[in-house]
């Protein structure tokens, strides 16, 4: 049984911004993204890590919201599909998905291009078999595999011609690992 802690402001950097939120420590920061700070990008799927739906940059890494503890990101950047756009527009990974109709439902979409973002920071020219790996944990239920794989395809020609990283990928020399 989960024992609650009392609620204490905890401060956060959510798309370039800073919020303090006051919460239990131990909510799942997914809670405090869609309820507190009203950002609906990253889905509620399973609540236990393994569908991607939730996924979020933290520092530049993708990870899963639903499964972090606000303890554990206080103080870390944390960037949402709505922190992907600019002024200019869309995010090339974002403009892609568009392009290439890489969403049925659009359920799966968040985590698929919060994915995308962090693994064309990494490699900015990956292969087949390293897009299909880095997307083998986000679940699609409607079958859109075909066009979410072009979607990343034509996102990695865009992100070479605009010459985007994610969000904060790099502003640290080794990105700490969020723990639970």
């Amino acid at each position: 049984m989960k024992t609650s802690v009392a609620p204490s402001p905890i401060s956060l950097r959510v798309n370039g911004r800073n919020v303090v939120v006051v919460a239990d420590p131990q909510t799942p920061l997914l809670y405090i993204l869609r309820n507190d700070l009203e950002l609906n990008g990253p889905k509620y799927g399973c609540g236990l890590g393994e569908c991607g739906a939730c996924s979020i940059l933290v520092d530049g890494r993708a990870v899963r919201a639903c499964t972090i503890p606000l303890r554990a990101i206080a103080g870390r950047d944390i960037t949402t599909l709505e922190g992907l756009c600019t002024e200019d527009g869309l995010h090339p990974v974002q403009q892609a998905f568009i392009d290439e109709s890489g969403a049925q439902c659009g359920y799966c979409l968040n985590g698929m291009i919060i994915i995308t973002v962090a693994l064309l920071a990494r490699n900015p020219d990956p292969q087949e078999a390293d897009i299909r790996d880095a997307l083998r944990h986000n679940l699609c239920r409607c079958g859109t595999h075909v066009e979410i794989l072009a979607a990343v395809r034509k996102a990695v020609g865009l992100c070479k011609a605009a010459a985007i990283k994610a969000p904060t990928a790099g502003a640290r020399t080794a990105t700490p690992e969020v723990r639970a």
